[in-house]
């Protein structure tokens, strides 16, 4: 097999400004410097004319392209602008009367970009390496996903009525490219990271070179997330309703490896109001520094958290953003919960209308303007508030990296990270 070649879109706008710099070519004739392309009446307008599409192919492997203005963080507490500077081609396309930039590269490079968007460029070895090869797996294992849907065309299993919706969030959202550039596939935020660690960097991905891992003849779905809280999840409680044997519900631990059954709400109660040991329960800086980015580090506690409504900001914030009139809220009562504790399904009750909704992921953007750190959380009511207590960053299934940062810091190699979170699993080279 060769190394195969990934789309990547990386911003959508009515209008993109972005810089070529070295040679490409765009239909014949070499393109550099500063340009901008428009959204018009479904085409995309540049250079005085209207294309269906636009493919600036780089030539060199130093050419570069930088996008201004790309949006990361989208619908998160950290969203901000920035410019970033990428490596390979750049293609615009039209999607919902807007423009889509496309970055076109190789797995490898890719990976490079990746790896330091996700962390920081000097965290161990061990860890670059253990991301390496899940980075590559994960979007190797979603290509080859697609390509099964487009032959099977296998809907979603939503359920949406008028008193209960369950949906999940993943990366079949994007039908005109492999993978997104932000945080709802994986990030991917350019070389601009890469800076004097560069080779750092480039060792742990050369190393893995196509190292991937796998499970009964399938490259793995390599999940990941920020912290698990001191339990991982199943994956059937973040997506759909099917086993995955190296998604599993597992215990952050070295030593104690039972997890009590946080199914139930006593347990799960009980568990995000202790706090048991577990890899990913660290306030060490140097260790957090490697898996938290400047604006992650605005997030100061994760391993357990606690948020704080009065009832008619909770009731505001319900109505915007599920964008139904529940009225007064009056309840938020748990329904069912995953192996780690993380709600799968929450009731929400108001003074005009209940409703049950879930996944984990749709709990967490309910109760949040952007989004909830986790579904693992107990609701607190008194008279004027609901107060959240909660456990852990992210949907909580696969790697959690701040555990891993923990690991490779304590000395484990990166195949014993990746054989702890991926239970069942084999490294395997397949390029």
């Amino acid at each position: 097999m060769k190394e195969p070649k990934v789309s990547v879109g990386i911003m959508f706008s009515k209008s993109i400004r972005f810089k070529l710099t070295g040679a490409f070519v765009m239909d014949g004739h070499t393109v550099s410097g500063e340009q901008t392309v428009s959204y018009d009446d479904g085409k995309i307008a540049w250079n005085g004319q209207l294309h269906d599409e636009l493919l600036f192919d780089s030539q060199h492997d130093d050419d570069l392209f930088s996008l201004h203005d790309v949006v990361i963080g989208i619908n998160f507490h950290w969203e901000r602008k920035e410019d970033q500077t990428f490596q390979g081609s750049l293609k615009f396309i039209v999607e919902e009367e807007q423009l889509t930039a496309v970055n076109l590269i190789g797995v490898e490079d890719y990976l490079t970009s990746v790896i330091t968007s996700e962390m920081r460029a000097l965290s161990s070895k061990a860890l670059l390496e253990a991301h390496a090869v899940i980075s590559r797996s994960w979007l190797l294992a979603q290509i080859e996903k697609q390509q099964r849907l487009e032959t099977t065309k296998q809907e979603p299993g939503f359920t949406i009525t008028d008193d209960k919706k369950i949906v999940w969030y993943d990366r079949e959202d994007h039908v005109n490219f492999d993978v997104c550039a932000d945080d709802h596939c994986q990030r991917y935020q350019g070389v601009g990271r890469l800076h004097d660690n560069y080779e750092h960097v480039k060792t742990a991905i050369d190393e893995t070179r196509g190292q991937v891992l796998y499970h009964d003849n399938q490259i793995a779905d390599a999940r990941f997330y920020k912290c698990c809280g001191g339990a991982l999840e199943e994956f059937s409680s973040c997506w759909e309703d099917k086993d995955v044997p190296y998604l599993v519900g597992l215990r952050d631990d070295d030593k104690e490896k039972d997890l009590p059954n946080l199914t139930q709400e006593a347990e799960a109660v009980q568990w995000i109001q202790s706090r048991p040991a577990a890899f990913c329960d660290t306030t060490d800086p140097a260790i957090l520094s490697q898996v938290l980015n400047n604006y992650d580090q605005e997030t100061e506690d994760f391993y357990r958290w606690q948020v704080e409504y009065g009832v008619e900001e909770l009731s505001a914030l319900i109505r915007e953003r599920s964008g139904v009139d529940f009225g007064t809220i009056q309840e938020l009562i748990p329904v069912r919960r995953g192996v780690s504790a993380r709600l799968i399904e929450l009731k929400i009750v108001g003074s005009k209308k209940t409703m049950i909704i879930g996944k984990e992921l749709e709990i967490r953007r309910t109760l949040s303007k952007s989004h909830l750190y986790s579904s693992a959380f107990y609701v607190e009511k008194q008279d004027d508030k609901f107060i959240l207590h909660g456990a852990g960053w992210g949907h909580g299934a696969g790697l959690c990296q701040i555990g891993a940062a923990v690991m490779g810091d304590k000395g484990y190699a990166y195949d014993e990270i990746l054989y702890h979170y991926y239970p069942e699993t084999i490294i395997k080279k397949i390029y």
